[in-house]
């Protein structure tokens, strides 16, 4: 059989999907279950005087009005717990399950309203009369820290939710002998992750069992089941979270949310079934947004353009809430030198709360502010010293002969930040190469003489793949044959299963349509992780092939005493254990399992146990850093702002491939989003901070129409920081994207003079540079 690891195979989860057989969180139907309509707060920041709920509950078919008071009393505390923290948080800066004297926020759930149906819940919660006391609120997290502003909640001591300092070197050694020091200050816009499925959550309450059964769109099951036995102190064994296929996460599903706590405990309540499923409307009012700092930067290089050093300060808008500990922040402030041989570097980071709902991970998860803040100060530098954009990172480029390479940085786990392998300018000569950047000069004349204003640009990132500590996984073999593998992995339409299936059918000589992944169970895998920071192809992956060869050797031990040949000179193919060379005498997996059922009255043979089966936890806290250098040509219309991409190029190192297409869709799909950061997404809100895009007519995302068709190019220097080589893919196509495209809108700009600093940059804000530029010609 030819290997399957590196095979481009078709993607075993899409003819179900692609034929209506998906099973979304909505298409869950539990007999008896009632509907939840949350009732949210109007009010970016006020007291809550009162909450009459009369001709709520009067509404026919209306269950309960349920408020904090009535939550209260099922769970073990009102606010969401504090996760582990990598700064120190302090008490109160998780929301309550449902708001009680206090909302900090528009969307914020203050009440829910539980019915027969969804349309009578929505019509009740209209019905809910709050009495409002207004405050003052901030949609500016730097007027929040400004002296004497106001507290974005009651009883808080400052907006200032914590600070710290990253650095290394001496930094004022490296500015004061530089030959040149360039200064910018940088935006960069909040947005959301959008998955076309929004969150929601199915509590099948099984009186009879005394057990709670739960449906969630979740990127975490794991982590809601402990959040939920916890708070609703209930017996782990009678409790399960099962996920159903899950329309895309991106980052908003990375959370435990309120609503989630308040479903599951209403059910307990009330003692009845009950469902909720967020409307986009509540997507964008309530779950986490991402994006949204602001940075002072300075950069100090020699005469050749070699970079002495980098300071400065970073102010992050963390909304009202933290409803994970807030690594975003620590992630930006440490990923800021991405590939580049930085010897000093220093930055101040300051998180802020505002009245706008929390901050969490959204796809890149502070690595796309850091590489648009680096590879804007380059920018900046090849402008000034008249050099080409492409020399000036080649020249600071950490190189191959260089890896493993550390900096003296410590990741969020407290362990080095340590490249373990890459070779970055190589593959900045590769796509240079593949994209005609040297011939591009004399295009862009060409086109300028035609009234034409043609532009490209290039961005670099390194991105740590792979986070650990653990995955878990188990591998069995039924006595019909069947493959199964168990994981605390979540799926959400990425792929993973069939990466799973090559992986695991390689190791085992079986077809990977012979092998069946079970995710998203906590009865299944009561330990997990689940979806985040591009690690499960690593972590999970790692942990099938480990697990995989644990039940390969095992069924070869087995065969070898059955056929009377020693384990040297057995295979795995076809399903079966067989001599090498010799078809005809082997043993199938199917047969091996089924002797190691177990049979009344007959031992097994020695050395082996019971059940063709293995149960792995890969732990690793070492990161495998995936690197990724992309190319964008782009044309202006100086007349409207608008700017179109008509040629992308991406290089990406994401390790061993294990099945280069499913790379391919996950590298596409991150250019995607990151277009969308550069030129569309936006959530924009009022100086109230009352929202103003509160629908995708004024939240604008990148459609076919406005993309071009994608040049990807990989190159595979495996991770010695685990048994696959892999790196994750998810996530490194996003984090250069904005920065390429608008390197790219800057070089076309080139007559004006224009410097670009902030984004997404909308038509309105580009015709506003170029009119700048116009005015100093």
């Amino acid at each position: 059989m030819p290997p399957l690891i590196g095979s481009r195979t078709l993607r075993g989860e899409d003819r179900r999907l692609l034929t209506g057989g998906g099973r979304y969180l909505d298409d869950i139907e539990i007999p008896g279950a009632l509907h939840v309509a949350f009732v949210r707060s109007s009010q970016a920041h006020a007291l809550v005087n009162g909450i009459d709920a009369t001709a709520a509950r009067a509404l026919p078919g209306v269950t309960a009005v349920l408020t904090l008071d009535d939550i209260a009393k099922v769970v073990t505390q009102q606010r969401l717990p504090r996760g582990a923290r990598a700064t120190r948080q302090p008490e109160g800066s998780t929301p309550l399950i449902l708001a009680g004297k206090e909302v900090a926020f528009v969307g914020e759930p203050v009440a829910m309203v539980v019915a027969e149906s969804r349309y009578v819940a929505e019509d009740a919660a209209a019905l809910v009369q709050i009495d409002y006391e207004p405050l003052p609120a901030h949609a500016d997290c730097r007027k929040a820290v400004a002296s004497g502003a106001p507290m974005v909640r009651s009883g808080m001591k400052s907006n200032v939710l914590a600070s710290f300092k990253v650095g290394y070197g001496d930094i004022d050694a490296a500015f004061k002998g530089a030959a040149h020091v360039f200064r910018d200050e940088l935006w960069q816009h909040r947005g959301s992750g959008h998955p076309l499925e929004g969150r929601g959550i199915a509590v099948e309450n099984r009186t009879a069992e005394d057990a709670l059964v739960v449906w969630a769109s979740t990127q975490m099951p794991n982590d809601l089941f402990h959040a939920l036995a916890t708070l609703l102190d209930l017996d782990e064994n009678r409790l399960r979270v099962r996920t159903p296929d899950v329309g895309g996460g991106f980052g908003p599903k990375y959370c435990v949310y309120p609503e989630d706590v308040a479903v599951a405990a209403a059910a307990k309540l009330l003692g009845r079934s009950l469902q909720w499923v967020e409307d986009r409307s509540e997507h964008f009012l309530a779950a986490i947004q991402e994006r949204d700092q602001y940075w002072t930067l300075e950069i100090a290089v020699d005469e050749e353009a070699r970079i002495r050093g980098i300071r400065g300060t970073m102010l992050h808008d963390q909304g009202a809430y933290a409803l994970k500990d807030v690594n975003l922040p620590y992630n930006s402030a440490t990923s800021v030198t991405g590939p580049y041989i930085v010897p000093s570097f220093a930055l101040e980071v300051v998180i802020a709360h505002t009245n706008k709902a929390a901050a969490s991970s959204v796809r890149g998860a502070g690595h796309p502010q850091s590489c648009f803040a680096m590879e804007r100060m380059l920018d900046l530098v090849a402008r000034a010293l008249g050099l080409d954009r492409a020399e000036v990172r080649r020249r600071n480029l950490i190189a191959a002969t260089q890896m493993p390479y550390e900096l003296p940085l410590k990741a969020r786990s407290g362990a080095p930040i340590r490249y373990d392998s890459g070779d970055y300018p190589a593959c900045q000569a590769e796509i240079l190469a593949a994209a005609g950047w040297d011939e591009f000069p004399r295009r862009q004349k060409a086109a300028l003489a035609e009234g034409r204003h043609i532009g490209i640009g290039l961005a670099h990132t390194v991105k740590g793949t792979g986070r650990g500590p653990f995955e878990t996984g188990a591998v069995r073999i039924a006595a019909s044959g069947r493959v199964s593998i168990h994981t605390g992995a979540a799926m959400m339409g990425q792929g993973l299963a069939t990466a799973l299936q090559q992986i695991c059918a390689d190791q085992l000589g079986v077809s990977a349509e012979d092998v069946t992944v079970v995710a998203g169970d906590t009865a299944m895998a009561p330990l997990g992780l689940g979806g985040f920071a591009s690690r499960q192809l690593v972590t999970a992956g790692s942990t099938v092939m480990l697990a995989s060869r644990a039940v390969a050797a095992k069924a070869k031990k087995l065969a070898s005493r059955l056929l009377e040949v020693g384990e040297d000179d057995l295979e795995l193919a076809e399903g079966e254990v067989r001599v090498v060379g010799v078809r005809q005498r082997g043993i199938s997996l199917g047969e091996l399992a089924g002797v190691l059922r177990g049979a009344p009255g007959y031992s097994f043979p020695p050395g082996i146990d019971p059940g063709l089966d293995s149960n792995v936890n890969f732990m690793n806290d070492a990161l495998a850093y995936a690197n990724g250098c992309h190319v964008a040509e782009v044309e202006v219309d100086v007349e409207t702002g608008f700017v179109r991409i008509f040629r992308y190029l991406a290089m990406q190192d994401s390790g061993r491939l294990i099945n280069p297409m499913i790379v391919d869709g996950q590298a596409h799909g991150g250019i995607v989003h990151g277009i969308g950061n550069a030129l569309y997404e936006w959530m924009r809100f009022d100086d109230a901070a009352q929202p103003v895009t509160m629908s995708f007519a004024e939240y604008l995302l990148p459609a076919a129409t406005e993309l071009p068709m994608f040049q990807t190019f990989y190159k595979e220097s495996l991770s010695p920081n685990n048994p696959l080589g892999a790196k994750g893919a998810g996530e490194v196509g996003t984090t250069p994207a904005a920065a390429a495209v608008l390197s790219a809108v800057e070089d076309a700009l080139g007559p004006y003079g224009v410097r670009i600093s902030g984004l997404p940059l909308d038509p309105p804000h580009l015709l506003a540079l170029i009119a700048k530029g116009r005015g100093k010609a």
